[in-house]
């Protein structure tokens, strides 16, 4: 699977929570489906687990910059929530 474009079709018809902030308020929540840590994730609940309240997490092997990129945005993003994948398929990836 292409994470980029995963990622994008997610964004573009599902429901994403991106940043840390947002991503942990999902989890704890439990209204995110999947949760995307990056390599450079501050957070070490996050970065050292692979379940967090039930929620899969995958740890994106490249950096926050380098997420951000495969989002689509000029900004780095740490970690990001799949609240509603919607047309994407990213919730098969392998945690």
């Amino acid at each position: 699977m292409d994470l980029a474009h995963a990622l994008k079709v997610a964004l573009e018809t599902g429901t994403v929570r991106l940043g840390l902030a947002e991503t942990v308020a999902a989890a704890d929540s439990e209204k995110a489906r999947l949760l995307i840590v990056s390599k450079s994730c501050p957070d070490p609940t996050l970065t050292g687990e692979k379940r967090r309240h039930r929620i899969p997490i995958y740890h994106y092997d490249g950096t926050a910059v380098e997420l951000g990129q495969a989002c689509g945005r000029p900004h780095p993003i740490s970690a990001l929530a799949i609240v509603d994948p919607g047309q994407s398929a990213i919730l098969s990836l392998e945690t």
